[in-house]
């Protein structure tokens, strides 16, 4: 059973070994990580500052739960309000959970919160154009594909190019 909770300071310890243990497979999906962030004590400074971001209603860190087991994040950031109503995705599943529909359900739950919860408009999210399992998960989430960000983000040292999907909320009948 796939579910979603907002991120707590009491899942330092297993994140901190989640990304130790996925560090390889990550490593193409995301920037260049320094050492510490491989530590407890590195974690820690990642998930304070996501719950920082959380209190200023900026970001809505979460976690993935595969029967209670945490397997990844799942994060709705960079909140904007005022007539833009808008936010940023990012995810990331344990190499092991990988290609079980983890990440799509996780997708389609954190939407959930974006529009029913957030009373937020429009959810982005931006994919490396070479990963195709992502950009799957996001189609089939209704995410729609309307364009591509030439040397958007600096991912695994290097500065590539990203397709960026939208979803827009439902509008009431």
């Amino acid at each position: 059973m796939i579910s979603i909770r907002l991120l707590q300071l009491d899942d330092v310890p297993v994140l901190a070994e989640l990304a130790r243990v996925n560090r390889d497979f990550l490593a193409p999906w995301e920037p260049v990580r320094d050492e510490d962030y491989f530590t407890v004590e590195g974690h820690r400074v990642v998930v304070e500052t996501a719950l920082e971001q959380h209190r200023r209603g900026a970001g809505f860190p979460h976690v993935i739960l595969d029967s209670g087991r945490v397997v990844g994040r799942i994060n709705l950031q960079t909140v904007v309000r005022g007539p833009f109503q808008s936010c940023s995705l990012g995810y990331w599943v344990n190499a092991v959970d990988n290609g079980r529909g983890v990440a799509s359900a996780a997708v389609r739950a954190v939407v959930g919160v974006a529009f029913e919860e957030l009373g937020l408009h429009r959810v982005e999210a931006s994919v490396l154009l070479h990963n195709a399992a992502s950009q799957r998960v996001l189609e089939r989430s209704g995410f729609v594909r309307f364009g591509v960000a030439p040397n958007y983000l600096n991912i695994a040292g290097q500065w590539q190019d990203h397709a960026i999907y939208q979803l827009l909320t439902p509008s009431p009948a």
